[in-house]
């Protein structure tokens, strides 16, 4: 019998708004393991590792880590005792070199300056031993997203950690880096440490972990061995339903040509070119699936034609007119709604209602509207309408939208632009950090649109969604259009990680 290293035991958290985020869950990990924590958004997961990094106090219930307590310990005391965590974004000072994030905080000393040499020697060590291979002297800044990610991990193991808590840790990696990160993995395993694996992925959590548990609605739904269970048994663990991994979608019928992007060029504000020269069409019936490593241009190109950047140079033509200069309110008017990539920052206004949310770009429109003035009986009925059509869990259309679950907050977005009836349909990361139910739903309605004879440009770092969903595949790499495939079924995950690595690049450009 494995000994168990991690006992969390009844953890129970309420926040004061009355909502119950976990309720006497429990979780048990073994001693050298990779075990998953999966479940919905909002099914309580980062609650419960906040909970056990001394981020969140808890109710009640007890934690003991190795045979010790470790109930009230503050996250460095926990950090101390051997827990570390590596966060979905990345908790690094840019402007360092690799060393110096490393050993932030904890700098050996050569009398009273810091030594130099013993920082370099240590992240050397640690890069060897655990084939995290990564130059001690780069500035943060210039590390690929890959890259990033190896120094949190190095950072944690040079604080001692024998428990690695990943939080979706492959989100922002091609398949390449994919399957590096797991081979770093296996040797830390190896070697003795024990690793929870926080995803969504079922088939990395297959590949990767021993068993899994799944939390629901802030409950434990139960742990299961990974190695005969199906992905099929998984999602419906997760999600209490069957839900759909592949999508049966009939075959395109393309239109007119909708989109025609000519030579977009822009610069950001580091004068940083993020787009140069990108060309491409789009046409009416078709979703235009766009992959890339984070931060080549994909999110830069889809905001240029939503008309975020007045200083991109180029052309943009919708249905013969140039978006380049005109506002968002026009663009809007001109019939292109947009699903953003940070539905906190730019999606929705969270501490507005769901009801304020959905009428936020059609404030002018006669549909909420009675005697030139704003109808509440209107904006009620309509609201109610989206939130039962697309399933929005709720209490009422007056509930702020900050209150709701990650997947539920994403559902308000897409309802208010899907009902917007656009003829051109941005989403950009429409999934991210959603839960497989939530996810399969907004699938079936991109694939709605498209079969009403809508244009999808498809923006998402999740490869299997861009060839679940893609009639055409574009790859962005250094914020050039590195490889163009008409026919998605013609390339695989694996090639189009080459062309997002760089590694190969289309001569020919595009169609």
């Amino acid at each position: 019998m494995a000994d168990t290293i991690l006992k969390m035991e009844k953890i129970t958290k309420t926040y004061g708004n009355g909502v119950i985020a976990n309720k006497d869950v429990t979780l048990e990990v073994e001693k050298g393991e990779i075990h998953a924590l999966m479940g919905e958004n909002g099914a309580g997961k980062s609650t419960l590792m906040k909970i056990l990094f001394g981020i969140e106090e808890k109710d009640s219930g007890s934690i003991t880590f190795n045979g010790k307590s470790i109930d009230g310990l503050k996250p460095a005391e926990i950090i101390e005792a051997g827990i570390g965590m590596v966060h979905q974004h990345f908790m690094l000072v840019e402007s360092l070199r690799v060393y110096e994030n490393v050993i932030l905080g904890m700098e050996p000393k050569k009398g009273i300056a810091t030594d130099k040499k013993a920082a370099i020697k240590l992240v050397e060590e640690l890069s060897e031993k655990y084939n995290l291979k990564v130059d001690p002297l780069t500035k943060v800044a210039d590390l690929s997203v890959g890259l990033k990610q190896k120094v949190e991990i190095i950072k944690v193991l040079a604080r001692n950690a024998q428990l690695l808590i990943l939080d979706e840790p492959t989100a922002v990696l091609t398949p390449q880096e994919t399957e590096e990160l797991f081979e770093q993995l296996l040797l830390l395993q190896k070697g003795g440490h024990t690793i929870i694996f926080i995803s969504h992925k079922i088939k990395e959590v297959k590949k990767i972990c021993k068993r899994l548990t799944v939390l629901r609605r802030g409950q434990l739904i139960g742990s299961m061995e990974t190695e005969n269970a199906t992905e099929e048994e998984i999602s419906k663990f997760m999600v209490g339903r069957d839900v759909v991994l592949k999508m049966n979608k009939k075959d395109a019928e393309f239109g007119n040509t909708l989109l025609e992007v000519k030579n977009l060029s822009y610069m950001n504000q580091y004068k940083k070119k993020m787009l140069n020269n990108v060309s491409f069409t789009l046409k009416e019936g078709q979703i235009l699936g766009v992959a890339g490593v984070e931060g080549n241009g994909q999110n830069e190109l889809a905001e240029c034609i939503f008309g975020f950047y007045k200083n991109a140079q180029g052309e943009i033509i919708f249905k013969g007119k140039n978006l380049l200069k005109e506002s968002i309110k026009d663009i809007r008017g001109d019939g292109i709604s947009y699903i953003p990539e940070d539905r906190l920052t730019t999606g929705v206004a969270a501490k507005a209602s769901i009801w304020e949310n959905l009428i936020s770009d059609r404030i002018d429109s006669k549909t909420v509207h009675e005697n030139g003035l704003l109808s509440q009986k209107k904006i009620h009925e309509s609201s109610k309408e989206l939130i039962d059509e697309f399933q929005i869990l709720c209490r009422s259309d007056n509930q702020e939208v900050g209150m709701l679950s990650g997947g539920n907050m994403q559902k308000v977005v897409v309802a208010r632009e899907f009902s917007a009836q656009p003829e051109l349909l941005i989403a950009n990361q429409p999934t991210r950090g959603i839960d497989v139910g939530a996810n399969e739903f907004i699938w079936k309605k991109i694939i709605e649109q498209r079969d009403q004879g809508k244009g999808i440009l498809l923006v998402s770092a999740d490869l299997n969604e861009v060839l679940e969903l893609s009639d055409s595949i574009m790859v962005m790499c250094d914020g050039e259009v590195a490889g163009y495939f008409e026919d998605s079924s013609d390339v695989t995950e694996s090639e189009l990680g080459l062309y997002m690595l760089g590694l190969k690049k289309q001569e020919s450009g595009v169609n």
